[in-house]
């Protein structure tokens, strides 16, 4: 089954050592697409999460429609919408503002439900207690309901960000040059894809990782403010 397989080609030592400062050259790119677009992403989800949880149609049904049409369309025609489709209208982005919208729209829609589901599993006796102390609806859902909320949207939406980071390599399909783009030049020029990408593959692997033990972090602060013992 593996008769002819060149199993020294498969990994470079050499190369990927000579490589690797090239290829964090494009580590910036890569964190500045995923927490500038993750960032845009957590303003205009909670706008879209309060907009469906809205009572009135006008503001429901453009939230609705706009989660639906984001979570069906693949990202990458987002992307090249932007950075190609524009210009035939007369709108010009550069590359990295074309990835970090494109990236920040589509992970609203995501977020937005999050936020949504987190916000409707918060005890209805909060809000009643909320009411009975005078609170109006801006003081119930910034001081009861968000906190709340967070704690329990922490987890997926810090996969969310996860799959951030991963997805911005998308961004090398529109010239980006963020890791994927830089392992790409060097796989061309060098004539050896397999071991540039297994050390990309490393490089996202140990930064979700570390965001990894972050999230888990996050979580246990948040845990403290719990009423329940901790398991």
């Amino acid at each position: 089954m593996f008769e002819g397989v060149k199993w020294e080609a498969i990994f470079d030592a050499d190369l990927a050592i000579r490589s690797f400062p090239y290829l964090l050259g494009g580590l910036p790119n890569t964190l500045w697409i995923s927490f500038v677009s993750m960032f845009f992403g957590l303003v205009l989800g909670l706008i879209l999460a309060l907009g469906k949880l809205s009572p009135s149609r006008l503001l429901r049904f453009p939230s609705t429609f706009y989660i639906s049409f984001m979570r069906g369309v693949p990202i990458l025609i987002i992307l090249f919408i932007l950075y190609s489709g524009f210009p035939f209208i007369g709108i010009q982005f550069a590359a990295l503002t074309a990835a970090i919208i494109g990236f920040s729209l589509n992970s609203a829609a995501y977020i937005a439900e999050i936020i949504r589901a987190s916000i409707r599993a918060v005890d209805e006796g909060q809000l009643e207690a909320a009411r009975s102390l005078g609170m109006n609806k801006w003081m119930t859902l910034k001081g009861v309901v968000l906190p709340q909320a967070t704690r329990i949207a922490l987890p997926p939406l810090s996969n969310v960000f996860l799959d951030l980071i991963k997805a911005s390599s998308l961004a090398a399909m529109i010239t980006v040059p963020e890791i994927f783009n830089k392992a790409k030049i060097v796989g061309g020029r060098e004539f050896d894809y397999m071991t540039v990408y297994l050390v990309v593959a490393l490089i996202y692997w140990g930064i979700c990782t570390f965001m990894s033990f972050f999230q888990d972090w996050l979580e246990r602060h948040f845990e403290r403010y719990l009423d329940s013992p901790k398991r």
